[in-house]
């Protein structure tokens, strides 16, 4: 499995090891796989998924972006001896000598909007910390998700795994067809604050509530999610409170009441 290698002025600082089937996250809290404690870095700030041989850097919506080879991206494919630019800091991205090195699939990889990276630069030197989001969902203290099929299949997906990939690979959990669909058009993660999908490829762009996605954005109970011809809605479900309400609910007898006693 391919390495990061964390630097900070061309000095190595430490390694990570990434593994298949799992995602590291990138950022200034300490819930992070990679902690970077400084104040241009935001709270989460990117993370590198594992989807099927290759692996995809995608920015959470950062305040100063995630930059590869000082190009700004939304989410891109990477590829051997990439240079992730996060704030100050540098995460080369390497494959072992002796690692086989998955084929360069063009189609996969989102096309990146390059920017005046020295101004932009600038502009990160001077940035302030980032303001946290309001804790308003976390998936691991009751809350779970859940989408339903509207158009272009049948039934629902439970929303229980780190993350699930939807697109019209084979060995994608939520398959869709399409001709202009990517083999993993999304992904959904969840995570302490939400459930994030993120675009990762194919020329179908999925929309949220009609809206086109370029980047990672966090899903909203009663969201319609579009991917091709396939529409799907997402479900938030609080199931603490749910049983609280089922434990207070009064009984609506006397014989259920008497029945309980």
């Amino acid at each position: 499995m391919p390495s990061l290698t964390l630097k900070f002025k061309d000095k190595p600082i430490c390694e990570y090891q990434l593994q298949k089937g799992l995602s590291l996250t990138i950022g200034r809290r300490k819930n992070n796989g990679v902690v970077i404690d400084n104040l241009a870095v935001s709270g989460h700030h990117a993370k590198i998924d594992s989807v099927g041989d290759g692996f995809v850097l995608i920015d959470l919506q950062s305040k100063n972006g995630s930059f590869v080879n000082e190009q700004i991206v939304n989410s891109r494919w990477l590829r051997n001896g990439d240079v992730i630019s996060i704030g100050k800091h540098q995460l080369v991205f390497e494959y072992a000598e002796a690692e086989p090195v998955p084929d360069d699939d063009s189609d996969k990889i989102e096309k990146t909007m390059v920017m005046d990276t020295s101004q932009y630069r600038t502009m990160m030197e001077k940035s302030k910390p980032d303001i946290p989001r309001p804790f308003s969902m976390n998936p691991g203290n009751g809350v779970s998700g859940e989408l339903v099929f509207l158009s272009g299949g049948n039934g629902d997906f439970k929303l229980t795994q780190n993350i699930t990939r939807v697109g019209k690979h084979p060995e994608c959990d939520i398959i869709v067809k399409g001709l202009w669909v990517g083999k993993t058009a999304v992904t959904i993660s969840k995570r302490p604050d939400g459930f994030y999908l993120s675009y990762v490829g194919g020329i179908a762009k999925p929309k949220v509530n009609d809206k086109p996605v370029p980047h990672a954005t966090v899903l909203n109970d009663l969201d319609i999610i579009e991917i091709g011809s396939t529409k799907l809605q997402f479900y938030q479900h609080n199931i603490e409170k749910t049983r609280i309400l089922e434990i207070k609910k009064p009984p609506r007898t006397l014989a259920e009441g008497a029945a309980k006693q």
